[in-house]
């Protein structure tokens, strides 16, 4: 006897039928809302951003409810790591990106060009980077930023003659 099942194109079809909708992202986080940000997870939050593991430090600098002086901190961190993901946290302040596109590290710089939130003359300053790596990261991101501008307009209408 085999272990493989065949459905029926009805029993196929009554499958999808009942199926699940699927949520929006929305509608999933109305339903799962994230938990009250208090002073202890702030506390917490500073005492972690000081652990000696850098791992943890990531962590911190990864949270969106870490406060800008913990942000300021983590952006001079020894480990590059730790300054990664400051660059790539979509909640890190515009003046500390533009820092932080001047770090001596490639992939810190790296991470800055992919972040949404950069501004645009952050964007300038790491298309002249030194590194191809980050120049190809600025290209690629502004490439993704063109498709997506014109992907939501009509085609332009055909001039004749």
């Amino acid at each position: 006897m085999s272990c493989i099942r065949f459905n029926t194109p009805a029993q196929r079809q009554a499958m999808r039928d009942h199926s699940p909708a699927m949520l929006t992202a929305e509608e999933a986080a109305a339903l799962h809302p994230a938990p009250e940000f208090t002073e202890s997870k702030l506390r917490r939050l500073r005492l972690l951003a000081a652990d000696p593991n850098p791992k943890i430090r990531e962590a911190v600098a990864s949270s969106y409810n870490t406060p800008v002086d913990l942000f300021e901190a983590l952006a001079k961190d020894p480990d590059e790591g730790v300054r990664g993901c400051v660059a790539k946290n979509e909640a890190t302040p515009c003046d500390i990106l533009r820092a932080l596109a001047g770090d001596r590290s490639e992939t810190v710089r790296g991470w800055v060009a992919v972040n949404y939130y950069v501004p645009a003359d952050v964007m300038e300053t790491l298309a002249k980077d030194r590194s191809r790596t980050v120049r190809s990261l600025v290209k690629w991101k502004a490439q993704l930023a063109e498709e997506e501008g014109t992907a939501g307009r009509a085609p332009e209408p055909a001039l004749h003659p």
